[in-house]
């Protein structure tokens, strides 16, 4: 039986247009991240690296671009929260049937642009619905590495039999499992969160 449920954040509760970003690198004459430029968005992507010191990184290997160009590329990515999936776990908050947690591949400028575009007082009503709020860059680690999940189980002492993990990224749903954690591996465009509860009746 089912007690705990982590959820992701991108394509679970926001939209996300995952291409937009190297649509938007492109037009500034960025069509391919070198080894070199994914091992720094890894690193950002777990606050192992300041948002100045990457922003000047991505400046200084292509000075043809502004910085604010680069960033507004950065954030592309990033759409809107429709009120359906916010009703949602602000009502399973409220039944407290579950321990809900949040665990996201999220860096400093995405995280800053969701809280600017929401407004502090919408995206600190959404936080509270959750227990614990994991963002990769504030713990220093990213999925889909199995430290993330291992320290989440051990962190709030959750077995992982007991603990359903929703993402919309195979290779972290991949990830968690081989630590006994059940999955689900939601299709964006054809699934929804709200679905929870037909989707993996099995679970529940």
């Amino acid at each position: 039986m089912i007690k705990n449920i982590i959820f992701d954040y991108g394509d679970i509760f926001i939209n996300l247009d995952k291409p937009a970003t190297a649509r938007e690198l492109h037009k500034l004459g960025i069509d391919d991240f070198t080894p070199e430029m994914v091992a720094k968005n890894q690193a950002y992507e777990k606050g192992l690296i300041s948002t100045e010191s990457f922003v000047d990184f991505y400046h200084q290997t292509f000075p043809n671009t502004t910085k604010e160009a680069l960033i507004d590329a950065w954030n592309a990515i990033l759409l809107d929260c429709p009120k359906h999936r916010l009703d949602f776990i602000k009502q399973l908050a409220k039944d407290k049937k579950y321990r809900l947690f949040l665990l996201s591949n999220t860096n400093d400028l995405h995280i800053s642009w969701i809280q600017k575009d929401w407004g502090m007082e919408l995206y600190d009503d959404f936080k509270t619905n959750f227990e614990q709020f994991y963002l990769s860059h504030e713990i220093h680690m990213r999925k889909p590495d199995t430290d993330i999940y291992e320290f989440v189980l051990q962190e709030n002492n959750l077995k992982a039999a007991e603990t359903l993990f929703i993402d919309d990224t195979a290779e972290n749903t991949d990830a968690a499992k081989t630590l006994g954690i059940h999955v689900w591996n939601l299709i964006p465009g054809k699934e929804d969160v709200v679905d929870l509860f037909t989707h993996k009746k099995e679970l529940f």
